[in-house]
């Protein structure tokens, strides 16, 4: 079959492209924009099935559908769960929720393969979908945290934090100036909170700054210890099963 991947951060794109590598289904291209993609589908034979992110850096995805009449199977992909009830109304292979589930990826390509001679009378109707979005969602990360020192209320600036890490069951952002202060919150709901591009989770106990980053090592078992600017308190060890997606997310 062939496939194509919308979807605006790179790493996630090169993730799914990689999930999909291991379950034999060859990816030809990737594309990162609603004007990317449209003058894609002006220049080439469309594909069997689009893996599609709603949100666009430039716009949602379905613009690309008022410019060109595309007949081609969707599975979408996004971060926001609550377009997943209406879209399921639509007649989408499927609905995948970000972080994609290897699983969840595996049994939305089979429904593909079980549907794949109805998929031609598929009748997508993005103006339905388009309604929910009345107010389109700017995606916004994080910019700022407020901390309490003492009896103060500090703000710290999402761009100046080298990493943020978990210790004794709290949640601590370590800034540039050689500070820890501890946050009111978890590094799991930080993963919806940071800038994917800026920010990696390395490990259960990491999320890094990539411009923070001073060297990066080899470590053993096949893993990655990272130096930072200021940060030294601890060793960050890029966790085994999380080397080949750092990798792809320092490129």
């Amino acid at each position: 079959m062939n496939v194509i991947i919308i979807e605006d951060e790179k790493p996630a794109a090169r993730r799914l492209g990689r999930l999909l590598g291991e379950l034999d289904v060859a990816v030809s291209t990737m594309l990162h924009s609603v004007e990317e993609s449209i003058a894609w589908f002006q220049e080439n034979e469309h594909p069997d099935l689009i893996f599609l992110d709603i949100q666009l850096s430039d716009g949602l995805s379905f613009e690309i559908f008022d410019a060109v009449d595309v007949k081609s199977a969707i599975i979408f992909t996004t971060a926001y769960d609550e377009y997943a009830l209406q879209a399921f109304k639509l007649n989408s292979i499927d609905y995948l929720l970000k972080p994609i589930d290897d699983e969840e990826l595996e049994s939305a390509v089979k429904k593909y393969r079980h549907l794949k001679p109805e998929t031609k009378k598929l009748g997508l109707d993005f103006e339905d979908i388009k309604k929910l979005l009345v107010n389109p969602l700017e995606r916004e990360y994080k910019k700022r945290f407020t901390v309490r020192v003492g009896q103060h209320l500090k703000i710290i600036n999402a761009d100046e934090v080298e990493c943020f890490y978990s210790e004794n069951k709290g949640t601590y952002a370590a800034t540039s100036d050689g500070r820890n202060y501890l946050l009111d919150t978890t590094l799991e709901n930080l993963e919806e909170e940071l800038k994917p591009d800026t920010f990696f989770r390395v490990s259960r106990k990491f999320y890094v700054n990539i411009n923070y980053i001073k060297d990066i090592i080899s470590y053993t078992n096949s893993r990655l210890q990272i130096k930072l600017n200021s940060f030294s308190e601890q060793e960050i060890i890029v966790s085994r099963e999380r080397v080949k997606d750092f990798k792809l997310w320092l490129e």
